[in-house]
Formats: C-alpha cells, structure tokens, sequence
C-alpha cells in the first residue's frame, strides 16, 4: 500500500505518541509499503536521508507552550492537497488532533481518500492538571468532531475503545501494541550502572521512567517510594526523563538520582538495572513504558487501565491497582519492595508476557485495518 502518515511529534523528540508512531512507520516501511511521512519541520534536524525507505514532507510548525522541545504543525491543507494529489496515497493516517491533523483530515476527506485517526492523548485529561478542568467538555467536543470526520479511529486497548463509544465517538477500532523485547530485555542488567546509583549488592533500585509533569501524577510516586524508604533503607529512587516539573522535584527530593533522557540501548540499560517501576499516571491511552518495563524484567506498579488493564497480571507480573486508589498504590508498592522473593518470580513472568508481543505483527493489521477504510466508511 501506499499510506501517508501524518505527525505532530516524531523522534528525536521523545514522548509515547513520537516513538509509537516512529515503530509504526519503520515497520510499515520494512513490510515494503510505500510510507510518506508528514510532520512539523524540527530546528536542526534535517530530513531523513534518501537511502531510507521512508519519504517525508516537513511543513511548519512552533515550539508546542509549557512543553520545551516539542512541537505542533500549522495547517498545511494547500501543501497537503499537493502532495496528495501528486502521489495519491491509499490511505491517510493522522496520529494527532493538532492544526496539522485537522487540516490533514479535512484535505484527506475533500479529496476522496481514505482517513483514519489515531487518539493517543488523553488532552481532556491534560486541560484538569494544568488547572484548566472548565474547559474539559469543549476539549472533549474538540477531539469527538476530528474523529468522527475520519472513517475510523483507531486506539490501542478496548477500554479505551468502550471510553470513547460511551463519549459518542464512533467507529472505533482496537489496534494492539507491542514492545521490542531484543531492546527492552532483562540480560542488559549492569551492576556498574546500579554501583553509580549508590545501590548495596542486595539493594532495591525503585525507577520512574516518563516524562515529569503535572499530568503524570508524580507526588504519588514520591509518596510511595518514602513509604517504601521505612522498610528499605537501602532503596533508592532513580527518575528517568525530563519535563518541567524536573527541577522542583530534585530540588524537594536531594537523595533522588535524575539521569535525564535516555534513549535506545541506555535507556533499556536503565529499565533492566531496576528492581520495581512505578507508574502512578491515570492520564495515558496507553502507557508504553508498562511494556518496557515488564519486557526489562521488572516487576511494575501501576492502576488498572491502559496497557497494564490489557498486560500485567497483578500478584504475577507486579501489582495491579484500582484506579484513583492512592492509598492502595502506596500499599502495593511498599509490600511489593519487601517481597525479593515475589520480585524475582515476577521478572521472568514478566519477560515471557512480553515475548508473544511483536511489532511486525502490529503493523500488519494496522495495514489491514488501513485498506478496510473504503468499506469501512460505506457502511
């Protein structure tokens, strides 16, 4: 097929919705498709070389406020009717509900080509943490009317696919993830990293791997690990990642260990090297680091929606808590921290509920889905 993609964030910028369609594009590419990708122009970085299989069409954009080093698209439905009637592609694919997305969806629809969405984040969500919650059913409003103008809207667990529907978005189709478990594995485990984390042979590395902000529910995780320092004086607490609540939360907390970003084999160094992840946030669609984690080997405390709801078992995989239940994740993760003999049982669970996981197979039906659109949209 030949499908173009359409971004308002793409590595080298690093958050889940960059790197999951970033997996979803090289896969596609690698099945042989013909992949055109559309995303905002990045100061400093160029497009990608010739020799990849991927082409791209960079167009406009700005810094996105209160959210350094990410970016939104300006609309671009002139030079998006270019390029799509130049080479008119099978399908669109629109991954984000910016101004780029919405005038990719409308170019998309004017000219008879096929459409879909894919809702990656959860904004209503967003408008609340950052003091702006009035404003949470035109956010809502916002996102049902970009989706519904598409032949399908595509997310990644059926919960959130019953969410949507009882919000009257329509059309909704589930698409799973998956997690590279020949990156996110737990042989990468390296003791000189945890000596540098001033861990004893015997001590607990509890980890946070995300971005730190508001909306991420962050002071869960503070207060969960200081009930886990009452019963573990040897644990320390290691945050992976950058935002901008960064530089109060080591300013608040000397004794945590900030690293910054890590991408790649580092940062699955950093995942393999812990002992427990938590994962206090209630506001993904998913939760992609759910699945490097438990791939890592690492036992994970999170609430029960997203990608823990659809992959982690709780008492096998970690600790699957209900959600907006503060007091239980505090409690789960203080008993799960004592529990070394739980723990190593639950790394090699973990591991194998990972490995049936594939991204290769999620870009065949996501490709599937995509040449379904025609019928989808006459039904």
């Amino acid at each position: 097929m030949h499908i173009a993609v359409v971004t308002e964030t793409y590595p080298p910028e690093v958050n889940g919705v960059a790197l999951t369609v970033h997996t979803l594009v090289s896969q596609m590419a690698a099945l042989g498709h013909d992949v055109l990708l559309v995303r905002p122009r990045q100061p400093g970085v160029s497009a990608v070389p010739p020799a990849n299989p991927i082409r791209e069409l960079l167009v406009p954009g700005a810094a996105l406020p209160k959210y350094p080093g990410l970016r939104f698209g300006f609309p671009a439905g002139r030079t998006l009717a270019r390029q799509l009637e130049s080479k008119r592609p099978d399908a669109v694919y629109v991954a984000t509900e910016g101004p780029l997305g919405w005038s990719a969806v409308r170019t998309a629809n004017r000219l008879g080509i096929p459409v879909a969405t894919g809702f990656h984040t959860r904004f209503d969500s967003y408008a609340r943490s950052y003091g702006l919650g009035p404003l949470t059913p035109l956010v809502q409003y916002w996102l049902r009317r970009l989706h519904n103008a598409s032949s399908a809207t595509i997310v990644p667990t059926t919960d959130l696919g019953a969410w949507l529907e009882e919000r009257g978005f329509r059309r909704v189709h589930v698409v799973a993830r998956a997690v590279d478990t020949n990156l996110f594995d737990p042989a990468r485990r390296d003791p000189r990293l945890r000596a540098r984390w001033g861990i004893p042979q015997n001590g607990l590395a509890v980890i946070h791997v995300g971005r730190i902000a508001a909306e991420k529910n962050l002071e869960l995780a503070v207060q969960a690990f200081r009930r886990i320092r009452e019963h573990r004086g040897d644990a320390r607490f290691v945050w992976v990642g950058a935002g901008p609540q960064a530089e109060r939360l080591q300013r608040e907390n000397p004794d945590f260990i900030f690293t910054g970003l890590r991408l790649g084999e580092d940062l699955a160094s950093h995942f393999a090297s812990a002992d427990l992840f938590l994962f206090p946030s209630l506001t993904e669609t998913f939760g992609n680091v759910t699945l490097e984690a438990m791939a890592s080997g690492v036992p994970t405390v999170a609430f029960d929606y997203g990608a823990a709801r659809a992959h982690l078992r709780d008492r096998v995989h970690g600790r699957l808590v209900p959600r907006n239940n503060a007091a239980g994740f505090v409690a789960a993760a203080a008993g799960l921290a004592t529990a070394d003999g739980a723990r190593r049982d639950m790394r090699a669970a973990a591991r194998e509920a990972m490995l049936k996981l594939q991204p290769e197979q999620v870009a065949r039906d996501f490709v599937e889905l995509l040449a379904g659109l025609p019928a989808m949209a006459a039904a």
